[in-house]
């Protein structure tokens, strides 16, 4: 999405622009009695300040922050269902992005399908309601970085700072604890090459990761109903 295509108000010409949407980066905002959901879409790898090649599937953040802002005070879309499929990537990037859709009055509900690793981890879980289908699976992991990084104690109590943020986000908006979450990043028996957890659909609901076990219907279904409660209020 490009923040001009993001538009999701209501003119001739910003309708012929959601059609461009649908049809180039797979957003749509479907309309029914029920309400206006937009879909948006995480997938491959969050790009942060440094931009990936181009056989690389990305979503850019610099992109899909505006939009959100757009969608928060747009009269044209009443709730916003969030498609993730991410290997994670940038954690500035993805914790921003995060921190704008727990932000949102709006009604908002996340389906995780295929996999929401790593940072897609916050990201999962920032919307009001959190579903998982059975299938899917989360990677729980510290905060690492490639490259060369400086060899000093101030680096690792940087990414010990990084770390808490993250885990204090995802406690805050989901139902597992700081010390079982932390306990997952670091486990050391799950992966052979790495350390931390791999969690599938049911394991990451009966952990309290994830609120619910969900299909895109279900998704669907707890839009309408978050909706149909603000719109009584």
């Amino acid at each position: 999405m490009s923040e001009e295509t993001g538009q999701p108000q209501g003119s001739g010409e910003q309708c012929g622009t959601e059609r461009q949407v649908v049809t180039d980066f797979g957003a749509a905002v479907s309309r029914t009695d029920k309400g206006n959901i937009f879909t948006l879409t995480i997938i491959g790898q969050i790009e942060g300040h440094q931009v990936l090649p181009e056989n690389q599937k990305t979503t850019k953040y610099e992109h899909v922050m505006p939009l959100l802002a757009n969608l928060e005070q747009s009269s044209e879309v009443d709730g916003i269902l969030l498609l993730l499929n991410t290997v994670g990537g940038d954690i500035e990037a993805g914790l921003a992005i995060a921190e704008l859709i727990a932000g949102m009055r709006k009604p908002t509900v996340s389906l995780v399908l295929g996999g929401g690793h790593s940072i897609g981890v916050p990201l999962a879980v920032a919307p009001r309601v959190s579903m998982i289908v059975p299938s899917a699976s989360m990677v729980v992991h510290p905060v690492r970085t490639t490259g060369t990084v400086i060899a000093a104690p101030q680096t690792f109590r940087y990414f010990e700072k990084v770390q808490e943020g993250i885990v204090s986000f995802v406690v805050r908006h989901s139902h597992i604890s700081a010390k079982a979450f932390e306990k997952l990043m670091l486990a050391t028996d799950e992966m052979a090459a790495d350390v931390g957890s791999v969690l599938y659909g049911e394991k990451a609901v009966e952990l309290g990761l994830i609120d619910r076990v969900g299909t895109l219907s279900d998704a669907l279904d707890c839009l309408y109903a978050q909706i149909r409660k603000k719109r009584k209020k």
